[in-house]
């Protein structure tokens, strides 16, 4: 018998590059179930096998539970400690008592159930090794053959009994894909799964398009190009922003090739997917500007606490600066992360004015100014009353219309207002209610458009002539939330002029 398991040991250990070790406690399990049979299914059985003999002895164990353990349900494989200690005076709670037993023999039934487990362990060792080796391969390229094309996604055998996976959404659309194709993919995750695929691929990754022009554009391997960013709209356009280490080194035309060899090699891998090269640039406007070529910005205005740009262009140009479906658009807001709005020259303008007006407006109301001083105010760059009540007094002087008194006279006002919304809540109209299209309106809550009427802000129109810092007194507001409900209330606003 101890001949027999070192010999099936050696074969199986052998034949399915498993560790022997591994062998061995699958063998000891299965002696085990083969002795519970002799008693009961609750009975606990620990086999030992010698690894260098062959030889097994076989134990039968209790866990020692507390005197008052809930848990205790059978004297198969369990013994309250006061018990326990009869037998042995010093044996603790948790610990285990065993008693020797005659062992099985390695006979045919112990054979079948040692052959289930070793198996189901072999598969389990398998399942490990593939994660162990290809854990710290995620985020690199893998190139395997197509074994099976699924409804769900395509099977590929990357080799030494190991496979990977491409779910639909990760295969490049309307790609022709067939068993035997050499298929080169990018490693997404591991996943340490008991069934199933464990590596999973995608060929859609923006990251898969920047490890192609690694492999294509020596300088990025060499660390004299750098690719920073890269946005897809997958098999059908592409852009990736580039920058050089080296001065004397253009990072486009690296990245291109000599005729396009480059950007062509990278294209006809990813289903003849056009590539747009940017150069990076460390100021946002800027690489923005080159982010939306091939059209031609005339302006920008940018608004960093939304990190979003108004882009203008030339009227016969914007279809162009859009592109088909948004593409254009939404790659290079993608790609620099900044929410781009492509407008015409006039529509800008509108919407400058508008927000100036609507400023000067605010400015009018709460802090009681003649038009005309709020507009000045408005044209400088002042959006809240916050800048004008903590904005430095230089910054106001400095204003041509503008003497020492009225600029001390405005900022009083404005630090009254500020005062007087903070300790006075006692002003607030507890009896107002909003009106039903303010209760409407997307993003709004029912307490909140409550809040806001108590606050003199009744409809969408009161709503879009506020601005950030005049929602912030409210609880639980914060700055993105009341930027993004101004915005909403203010969109038909500018839908209206656009109109016309």
């Amino acid at each position: 018998m101890s001949k027999e398991i070192l010999n099936v040991v050696d074969a199986v250990s052998n034949e399915k590059g498993v560790d022997k070790d591994v062998i061995f406690n699958a063998i000891e399990i299965a002696l085990a179930t083969a002795t519970r049979k002799k008693y009961s299914k609750d009975v606990d059985v620990r086999v030992a096998i010698d690894r260098v003999t062959g030889d097994y002895t076989t134990y039968r164990r209790w866990i020692v539970l507390s005197d008052d353990d809930p848990e205790f349900s059978s004297t198969d494989s369990q013994i309250l400690h006061a018990y326990a200690t009869k037998q042995h005076e010093e044996i603790e709670i948790g610990d285990s008592i065993e008693e020797e037993i005659e062992s099985v023999p390695f006979g045919r039934i112990a054979a079948h159930t040692a052959k289930q487990v070793i198996v189901q362990k072999v598969r389990e060792a398998e399942r490990l090794r593939i994660v162990e080796s290809f854990q710290d391969k995620v985020g690199e390229l893998i190139m395997g053959i197509v074994k099976r094309v699924e409804h769900h996604g395509v099977l590929i055998d990357l080799g030494n009994n190991t496979e990977g996976f491409i779910e639909k959404d990760d295969l490049i659309p309307r790609e022709g894909v067939r068993n035997g194709d050499r298929m080169r993919a990018f490693l997404k995750e591991v996943r340490a799964e008991a069934k199933g695929p464990q590596l999973f691929l995608s060929r859609t990754h923006p990251d898969f398009l920047i490890n192609l022009f690694s492999l294509e554009v020596p300088e990025v391997g060499q660390d004299l190009i750098e690719i920073l960013a890269a946005a897809r709209d997958p098999g059908v356009r592409a852009k990736i922003a580039v920058k050089s280490n080296d001065p004397r080194l253009d990072p486009v035309g690296a990245c291109v090739g000599m005729r396009g060899s480059r950007v062509q090699s990278v294209s006809n891998e990813l289903a003849g997917e056009r590539i747009d090269i940017i150069l990076w640039d460390e100021n946002p406007a800027q690489f923005v500007i080159n982010a939306m070529s091939p059209a031609t910005v005339l302006s920008i205005v940018m608004d960093e606490e939304s990190k979003s740009m108004d882009i203008a262009v030339e009227e016969e140009k914007l279809s162009q600066a859009i592109g088909r479906g948004g593409q254009n658009v939404k790659l290079a807001s993608q790609l620099t992360g900044w929410d781009l709005n492509v407008m015409t020259e006039g529509q800008v303008d509108e919407k400058s004015e508008a927000e100036t007006q609507t400023v000067s407006d605010n400015f009018v109301k709460y802090l009681e100014l003649k038009p005309e001083v709020a507009l000045i105010l408005a044209q400088e760059g002042f959006s809240s009353v916050d800048e004008i009540a903590y904005a430095p007094p230089k910054d106001m002087t400095e204003i041509e219309a503008f003497t020492e008194e009225i600029v001390e006279e405005i900022r009083n006002k404005a630090r009254d207002y500020l005062l007087k919304q903070a300790i006075n809540p006692e002003a607030l109209n507890m009896d107002a209610e909003p009106s039903k299209a303010l209760l409407e309106m997307e993003g709004m809550t029912n307490d909140l458009a409550f809040e806001l009427a108590c606050r003199g802000i009744i409809t969408i129109d009161d709503l879009a002539d506020q601005s950030v810092d005049e929602l912030m007194p409210i609880n639980n507001m914060t700055e993105e939330i009341a930027g993004s409900l101004i915005m909403t209330a203010r969109a038909p606003l500018f839908e209206g002029k656009n109109k016309k």
